[in-house]
């Protein structure tokens, strides 16, 4: 009888965290409303990150070589064969150093002006959707505390019409069931602020480039010419 009955006790603990356990499906259901909106940034925000990630690496290439065959053509007078030098290679670095090219004969002034102007709209086009991303990361906690705040409501107002047949679970379930909106938020909103980081990161190594290449470019107009 002893054994029956503890047989007995350990099924019921075992059907009841059987019926505890809830998928992340689960989780996501009884999120609400909220929920499918923290679904659609995170896509977004993934987006976003995957298609800057590929643009910044592909602009951060850089050929070690570049600037040496653009000095050489500089010195033996090939402006023509610098140009289409930089047309060839499609980087950030090539178009800048085709603008100073273009400038060639004006005064120094407007040749650093125009590869400065040129270098700007290269990062420019690099950080394009950062603050669609930023947006996100800062957004997304909030709109998962919202969630919380009105699944703490609806809680608290099924409290008010129970009256004296409040049951506790009935409480606690309402409150859980709120509080995954914020864990979804903060979710993502640390992913996306970690990604968002990591490209500005990124990004500012291509500033550095585009810094040295641009240097480099005004010494060579600097320097005299090799007879």
């Amino acid at each position: 009888m002893i054994s029956a009955s503890i047989l007995l006790q350990g099924t019921t603990v075992a059907a009841a965290g059987e019926e505890a356990t809830m998928s992340l499906a689960d989780l996501y259901l009884a999120g609400g409303w909220v929920m499918h909106i923290i679904a659609l940034l995170s896509f977004l925000a993934l987006y976003i990150f995957i298609e800057r990630y590929l643009v910044i690496r592909k602009a951060s290439k850089y050929d070690a070589n570049f600037m040496n065959r653009i000095k050489d053509y500089m010195y033996e007078g090939k402006v023509d064969a610098a140009v289409q030098l930089c047309r060839k290679t499609t980087s950030p670095q090539a178009r800048m150093v085709e603008k100073g090219i273009t400038r060639l004969g004006r005064p120094l002034a407007d040749v650093t002006s125009a590869i400065e102007n040129v270098g700007r709209l290269e990062i420019h086009k690099l950080e394009k959707r950062f603050p669609t991303l930023a947006t996100i990361a800062g957004a997304a906690p909030l709109l998962g505390f919202f969630g919380t705040v009105i699944g703490m409501v609806q809680a608290f107002y099924e409290m008010s019409l129970a009256g004296n047949s409040l049951d506790i679970s009935t409480l606690s379930g309402g409150i859980y069931v709120a509080l995954i909106t914020t864990v979804g938020g903060l979710i993502l909103g640390i992913l996306a602020y970690f990604g968002y980081n990591l490209l500005v990161v990124r990004v500012e190594n291509v500033v550095f480039q585009l810094e040295t290449t641009s240097t480099e470019f005004l010494d060579i107009l600097n320097e005299p010419v090799k007879q």
